[in-house]
């Protein structure tokens, strides 16, 4: 059962062996040539299911991978509430910020790291869609998660989120994040 759209894949919720499974398909671009469209479809499949099964490996909460074929991901399904859509707690937000902070410390950059990729599901939060993330140790792409996610909530739960990841471990990343914040300021005003 078709359960979401991206601008990447669909996604599926279907049973199998008695138990609920994610299915994450991308789709044929019908506007890329064919044989570019393929590989960028299976490297991005591959690179996407090679994270998540890095995250497994850490023990970071999210959906485990459960198979790969050329352009799919099966992984498990987490029944729960996008965290967007429920209340924040601080300890909520506390464990968004260590959650962060591992995946960094694995040079993982989830990519879209806000309140709409996590699911608090039976007293846990998850991370889920990992279609933008990279495995990198460039500390720009590190610094863009925390700037969506500051972007993403009040400054007083991001000053919550910011005591739980790590700051003295991360200082470069939350300084390069000022810096683009102010590149941002920058460009805008010039541009009025």
């Amino acid at each position: 059962m078709l359960i979401g759209k991206g601008a990447e894949a669909y996604i599926y919720l279907e049973e199998m062996f008695g138990r609920k499974l994610i299915i994450k398909e991308r789709k044929k671009k019908e506007y890329r040539v064919e044989p570019l469209d393929s590989i960028l479809r299976a490297q991005r499949t591959k690179r996407e299911a090679k994270v998540l099964y890095l995250i497994n490996k850490n023990n970071i909460p999210a959906p485990r991978l459960i198979a790969v074929s050329r352009f799919s991901i099966y992984m498990e399904y987490i029944d729960g509430n996008i965290l967007r859509d429920i209340e924040i707690t601080n300890e909520l937000i506390g464990y968004a910020g260590s959650y962060l902070d591992k995946l960094h410390e694995i040079n993982i950059a989830h990519g879209d790291y806000t309140p709409a990729n996590l699911i608090y599901s039976k007293g846990k939060l998850f991370i889920i869609d990992f279609g933008l993330s990279q495995i990198t140790n460039n500390i720009e792409e590190k610094a863009y998660d925390l700037l969506l996610m500051k972007r993403s909530i009040s400054k007083e739960l991001f000053s919550i989120f910011l005591e739980y990841y790590d700051k003295n471990k991360n200082r470069d990343i939350i300084e390069r994040m000022q810096e683009i914040e102010k590149r941002g300021r920058y460009m805008i005003r010039t541009l009025a």
